[in-house]
Parts: structure tokens; C-alpha cells; sequence
């Protein structure tokens, strides 16, 4: 029985008990029941349903009370867990990948300025990692509006550090920081450096382009495209591709469009986040 139902009974329980009584009364004992003796027993017959009826009915009420109280704090404690998991995934897990990505490069430097370079890159990344860690600790304790957004610097680095693993970023950012607000800042941010990584986790592309214009009525059009070996729609959405589905549900929450779709000629892939002007 719903919450809904059960204090709809609680509250007309009384008044249809009296009602039937009185019915009940007038139509079939009042030839032997007297008037003053009807009105005595009333009170007394209201006392013994809600006794046995009502009370069910509120431990009923209390049980259910509780269990939605109880969904209520499980979906808490989800929320939470996704947006930790959205936090370790934008900055540590990331910035993890291209750690590893310069380990590998410092293994196969042969001459001792390579090496000296990419122990100067190693470096970088882990106070990135260090300064990641930090600044979730910081967003998972502050409120989100209060949330510290450096606006494409985190981009740039990115396209920076995928340049010195060799490969071409080009950058046309023509979006303002006056058509976004924070939290749109926010999630426009991950969904892009999360689809940079991918192509270089993923794409074995040479090639990137990170293009973001705005339209005259107040939307927005962000493409990050690249030209390398392309993935067919269930690979995006198979198990352990968490990425994907974390731009997806970022955009779905801000009620932009997503897809992810070949290049030109089927080459490359093309990641897509647009929003559309409201009329």
C-alpha cells in the first residue's frame, strides 16, 4: 500500500466509522437502542476501531516512512559515488594515463637530454596529479557554484600534453565565457578533455581538432575530431568504457545534444556537444 493511500485511510477512517454507526443505528436499532445510549456507545465504538484498524495503520505508516527514507538516503549515497567517481576519473585517472604514457617515453630515451626532458615532464604531471587530488577533495567538500573553474587553461594543458606525445592538436575555441555559466563551464570542460584523452588512449590518430563556436541565439556548438582508426557504436558503448558514458550523462543532465559518429569519408571519429538556443 502506497504512503499516499495509507494516510488518506488514517484521516477518513473516524469519519466513515461514525457515519456507519449512525447509519446503522437509525435504520436497524433504533427500536432498541435509545437515543442516549446510541450517543454513549459512539465514542466508544470510534475507540475500538481506532484501536485495532488505525493503529495498523500508522505502524503501516511508519514502515513506509522509513523505507523512503531509506531509498532516499540510498540515492544519496549513489549521487555521491558518481560524482566521486566523475571526480577521480577528470583529474587523477587522467592525469594517471599520461603519466604512464611519459614512463614508457622515458624508457625507450636514448641520449641524456631526452631524458633529463621527460623527467621534467613526469614531474609536471605528478604535481598535476597532486594538484587534481586536492582540488576533489575541495569540490567534493564545497558546494558546486563555489567550484573553482579555470576556464580552458585545463584545455590547453591538455592539448599540450598530448602535443609532446606527438600528436597535432589544433585548438579554435570561439566560444565566450559570457555564454556559459559555471556548471555548464564544468561539464563542457570534462566532456572535452575526456574525449581528447580517448582519441589519445584509443584513436592512434596523428592528427586532433578541438573546434567550439557559439550561434547568435544563444546556443553552442563543440566538436572534438580527430583521424585516426575510428570505433563502431558497440565498442563506445561496451563494458568498461566509462568514459563514453560519462559524456553522455554530463550532457543529458545539461539537456545538450551527444553523439559520437564517424568522420568524413568514415575516417576518424567525431565527438559532438551542441546546445540549442531556447525560443
Amino acid at each position: 500500500m502506497t504512503y499516499k493511500r495509507i494516510k488518506w485511510l488514517i484521516l477518513w477512517t473516524p469519519t466513515l466509522t461514525i457515519a456507519l454507526w449512525e447509519y446503522v443505528r437509525h435504520a436497524l436499532l433504533l427500536p432498541y437502542i435509545s437515543m442516549d445510549l446510541g450517543n454513549a456507545l459512539a465514542p466508544v465504538i470510534v475507540m475500538t476501531v481506532t484501536a485495532t484498524l488505525l493503529i495498523k495503520l500508522f505502524r503501516m505508516l511508519e514502515a513506509t516512512s522509513d523505507s523512503l527514507q531509506q531509498a532516499k538516503a540510498a540515492e544519496a549515497a549513489f549521487v555521491e559515488r558518481e560524482q566521486l567517481a566523475r571526480e577521480l576519473h577528470d583529474g587523477i585517472s587522467q592525469s594517471l594515463f599520461l603519466l604512464s604514457v611519459k614512463l614508457d617515453k622515458l624508457e625507450q630515451a636514448k641520449d641524456n637530454e631526452a631524458v633529463q626532458e621527460t623527467a621534467q615532464q613526469l614531474r609536471r604531471t605528478v604535481r598535476h596529479v597532486y594538484e587534481d587530488v586536492r582540488q576533489s577533495i575541495a569540490s567534493l567538500r564545497s558546494e558546486p557554484s563555489k567550484t573553482d573553474v579555470q576556464w580552458m587553461q585545463a584545455v590547453r594543458e591538455m592539448a599540450e600534453e598530448l602535443r609532446r606525445g606527438g600528436l597535432a592538436v589544433a585548438l579554435d575555441w570561439r566560444l565566450t565565457d559570457g555564454r556559459l555559466t559555471g556548471k555548464e563551464k564544468i561539464e563542457l570542460l570534462a566532456i572535452v578533455r575526456e574525449a581528447m584523452l580517448n582519441v589519445r588512449k584509443h584513436a592512434n590518430a596523428s592528427q586532433l581538432r578541438v573546434l567550439a563556436d557559439e550561434s547568435e541565439d544563444g546556443g553552442f556548438l563543440c566538436t572534438v575530431a580527430d583521424d585516426g582508426i575510428g570505433a563502431e557504436p558497440a565498442q563506445l558503448s561496451a563494458k568498461g568504457r566509462y568514459g563514453v558514458r560519462m559524456m553522455r550523462d554530463r550532457a543529458k543532465t545539461m539537456g545538450w545534444q551527444f553523439q559520437v559518429r564517424a568522420g568524413e569519408d568514415g575516417l576518424g571519429t567525431v565527438v559532438e556537444v551542441m546546445k540549442e538556443a531556447k525560443h
